[in-house]
């Protein structure tokens, strides 16, 4: 097993090549063993993510987190530990304690001023502890706030966000949205150069899902830095198992149609690090 970096220097590393790192999000231990195979194939560093949706689904952050960080552990590649989209300070501060490697803290729904007080405490928190923090702006509009498809982020205010807060990287709105099934979405690429040549630290695009394979390598080419992908994944993991229980309906093993989910997310997730990385 290699030293495993911190995120910014793996994110910072990432942009000066002109490429990205991919993110993808955990649901179950299985999602996890298949993102770290998949990795391995791929011969290249993989960030897991937690969210607090994964957190109330397993109604604790222990068990997933603890068992991610040992997959990540084993793993002969870069396999980081990310807590995302966390609202709860108590999480991340029991993330800390458990050995993660990095935090999103997630403000964007709290009024300007103390989504950056908050952040800014955050960071300090993390810092103080060795880990690395990415943040976002406040809501722009539409139920999916900051990641609705027609939200924008203002370059300058981005880059007086982060100086404020100190973070380590920013989650930018520039065309994407959360939970897209169909990969329609485009982004706005001349954007995100505009963000990149105006805030100092590594840019992430969430909401990746929605992006042709095409509209990735634009997103990459054009400065992002980090790209988190999980409806994508989940729903090969869905269609696998539903092709198998419909073929075999006296299957009671979950093992045997859980094992095909995991096989289908690890191959796409070897595929999806080598468009990322260009």
């Amino acid at each position: 097993m290699i030293t495993r970096p911190d995120l910014p220097r793996l994110l910072a590393a990432a942009r000066s090549r002109g490429s990205a790192v991919g993110a993808f999000n955990v649901i179950m231990l299985e999602h996890a063993e298949a993102i770290a195979e998949g990795a391995q194939q791929a011969g290249l560093p993989v960030v897991l993510q937690i969210s607090e949706n994964c957190v109330r689904y397993h109604g604790s952050l222990a068990p997933i987190t603890v068992a991610s960080l040992e997959i990540a552990r084993r793993a002969s590649v870069d396999v980081l530990v990310h807590l995302d989209h966390i609202e709860d300070p108590s999480l991340i501060r029991e993330g800390i304690a458990l050995g993660v490697d990095s935090v999103m803290y997630d403000g964007s729904r709290l009024p300007y001023a103390e989504n950056l007080r908050t952040t800014r405490e955050i960071a300090d928190l993390c810092h103080e502890a060795g880990i690395a923090v990415e943040a976002e702006l406040g809501e722009v509009g539409g139920k999916d706030g900051v990641h609705a498809p027609g939200a924008r982020t203002d370059p300058g205010e981005a880059a007086d966000f982060v100086a404020a807060t100190g973070v380590d990287a920013l989650a930018v709105a520039v065309g994407t949205s959360h939970a897209m099934v169909e990969r329609t979405a485009q982004v706005d690429r001349s954007l995100v150069t505009r963000l990149r040549d105006a805030v100092p630290v590594p840019l992430v695009l969430h909401g990746s899902s929605g992006l042709s394979d095409e509209e990735l390598r634009g997103a990459v080419a054009s400065g992002m830095a980090k790209v988190n992908i999980s409806t994508h994944l989940n729903g090969l993991f869905t269609r696998s198992v539903r092709q198998f229980l419909a073929d075999q309906p006296e299957a009671v093993d979950p093992r045997k149609y859980v094992r095909l989910g995991r096989t289908a997310v690890a191959s796409e997730t070897a595929r999806l690090l080598r468009l990322l990385a260009g």
